[in-house]
C-alpha cells in the first residue's frame, strides 16, 4: 500500500509585490522541491493591489506531489501601527522600528480612527471571523502603547 504524505507548511513574510526567487523564498521552497519561480509569479499576482513591499505574511502548504496551495494574510499591525504613526526610518532603507525604551519615549501619535481602521483591516481575516471588533481595537491599542506610539481620542 502507498501511504499519503502529509502536506507541509512553510511561513514566510514577504514582501507584497516582491517576491523573487531568492532568499527568502527561494531556499524556502527549493528545499521542498517547488519551483520558486511559480509561487512568486503567483503571489506577485495576487498582492498587486496592495502597496508595493508591504511584509505579507504568507502560509504555503507543500503536497507530496510537490504541488502547493498558499495562502495569504493582512499585513501585520505593528507594520500598519508605523506607517500610521509615521515612525522614522531605520538605518536599512524602509524599515520602522518602535521605541528603544517604550512607556519613556515616544516616536508618533496615532487617533483613536487609525486604530479602527487598522482593526477592520485585521477583523477581515477568516479565521478572526465571529471576534469583536471592540475586543482589536483594544488589542492595537496596547500593540500600539507597547511600541512606544501614543494613542488620542
Amino acid at each position: 500500500m502507498s501511504r499519503s504524505v502529509p502536506a507541509v507548511m512553510v511561513k514566510l513574510l514577504v514582501a507584497a509585490g516582491q517576491a523573487s526567487p531568492a532568499p527568502p523564498v527561494g531556499p524556502a521552497l527549493g528545499s521542498k522541491g517547488v519551483k520558486s519561480i511559480d509561487f512568486c509569479k503567483e503571489f506577485n499576482a495576487r498582492t498587486s493591489s496592495f502597496v508595493a513591499g508591504t511584509p505579507m505574511p504568507c502560509r504555503i502548504w507543500v503536497r507530496g506531489d510537490r504541488s502547493f496551495t498558499f495562502d495569504v494574510r493582512t499585513p501585520q499591525a505593528s507594520h500598519l501601527l508605523l506607517i500610521a504613526a509615521n515612525a522614522p526610518e531605520g538605518k536599512k532603507k524602509g524599515s520602522r522600528r518602535g521605541a528603544n525604551n517604550p512607556g519613556h519615549e515616544t516616536i508618533g501619535t496615532i487617533s483613536l480612527k487609525h486604530v479602527y481602521e487598522i482593526a477592520k483591516i485585521k477583523i477581515s481575516e477568516p479565521r478572526h471571523a465571529g471576534k469583536s471588533l471592540e475586543g482589536f481595537c483594544r488589542s492595537v491599542i496596547h500593540q500600539a502603547r507597547s511600541m512606544g506610539i501614543n494613542v488620542v481620542p
